[in-house]
């Protein structure tokens, strides 16, 4: 009964995970103030994970952001924080190290121009970026 039941939830959560398309550019956000790994940051991670497991010549950068809010000290480790935990996971789910490297931005290069929430929260992530090979 146990392995019905182990089964049963791996299944539940790989339909939760879905492959991107791309891997350039996808983002896993956050809360405000946070670098907590949210559920649905969790499942973009691991989806973007998947797909590095399909093509293992890829390297990615993790970009840590935050929105315009607080010092500018204190939102470069904040993204630091963020694509370090992003990273985290996705060694967890099978990546090698080598093929990432994370940096921060913290509010100093916004992906979304503006100002209010909608735009924060937007701003608020670790983007993926893949590094073209030398």
């Amino acid at each position: 009964m146990k392995k019905l039941y182990f089964i049963l939830a791996a299944l539940a959560l790989a339909a939760c995970v879905r492959t991107p398309a791309e891997l350039d550019g996808q983002h896993a956000f956050f809360e405000f103030d946070s670098a907590v790994i949210t559920s649905s940051a969790r499942d973009s991670l691991a989806g973007q994970a998947l797909y590095m497991k399909q093509h293992p010549e890829i390297k990615i950068t993790l970009q840590g952001r935050c929105d315009e809010r607080g010092s500018t000290d204190y939102n470069l480790a904040l993204g630091a924080l963020r694509a370090s935990n992003a990273a985290h996971v996705m060694i967890y789910e099978g990546i090698e190290p080598e093929r990432i490297k994370t940096i921060s931005y913290g509010k100093e290069n916004p992906i979304y121009p503006g100002t209010g929430e909608e735009v924060w929260a937007k701003n608020r992530n670790a983007t993926t970026v893949v590094r073209k090979a030398k």
